[in-house]
């Protein structure tokens, strides 16, 4: 049973992440397939996924096609009752199904103004009210899940849970922007950028080349939090 998942670059496209981790930290089998999101060939080179017109895309081995992060996760549920993609815990559950559908539809500030990039950290940044309004309530949010049903691992329900896979690309906001964030968010937000298959990504991302460069500012940079150069 191997899945093929359809995915934008990996420097920019936090959706195309989200697809990918709700594989690959699961132990998932699957093929990946790299659409020109960025390149201007993203219509052709899924035209054989109707209705897909967006990445991420996930194809079942039966051929059926999954068009949107939060579809596939739920399938992903459904097809395989045997992984705790979700905390057992009913309490924890409804948080953590609550949090992951918060993730995937609000958040609209942060999304627009700090758009996911993984090479390097802005310098001097400086956040909107809304963007703030957007950091307040997931560091509560956070804060919620890791207090009340974290207590046994770095994530936010102790175990890795699709609330992790749905808020990854938030603590790569964080970092790349150098966002405000509390002792325990950045903490949380390590453990994003230790995780070694955000590193593997991240890896991948780093052969990327992109000119023009989709997001430019008018900011210095200083190196990704491990680099050398």
């Amino acid at each position: 049973m191997t899945y093929q998942l359809y995915i934008g670059d990996r420097t920019f496209s936090s959706w195309s992440l989200r697809g990918w981790l709700l594989l690959e930290k699961f132990g998932l089998p699957f093929q990946t397939h790299m659409v020109g999101l960025y390149r201007g060939t993203m219509k052709a080179d899924l035209a054989h996924l109707a209705p897909a017109r967006t990445v991420p895309v996930l194809q079942t081995t039966e051929g059926h096609i999954l068009t949107d992060s939060l579809a596939m996760a739920e399938t992903l549920v459904e097809r395989h009752p045997e992984i705790d993609f979700y905390p057992r815990d009913p309490a924890a559950r409804a948080l953590a199904r609550s949090m992951t559908a918060e993730m995937h539809s609000g958040f609209g500030a942060l999304r627009g103004d700090c758009p996911m990039m993984l090479r390097f950290v802005w310098q001097g940044f400086a956040p909107s009210a809304a963007v703030r309004n957007d950091l307040q309530r997931i560091e509560y949010l956070w804060d919620l899940a890791q207090t009340s049903y974290g207590a046994d691992g770095p994530w936010l329900f102790g175990a890795y849970s699709l609330a992790d896979v749905f808020y990854a690309p938030v603590a790569m906001r964080i970092t790349a922007y150098d966002l405000p964030a509390s002792g325990r968010a950045k903490a949380y937000v390590a453990a994003h950028l230790a995780d070694p298959a955000f590193q593997a990504w991240r890896k991948a991302a780093l052969q990327e080349t992109h000119d023009p460069w989709p997001y430019p500012m008018d900011l210095p940079r200083t190196l990704w939090p491990g680099d050398t150069n």
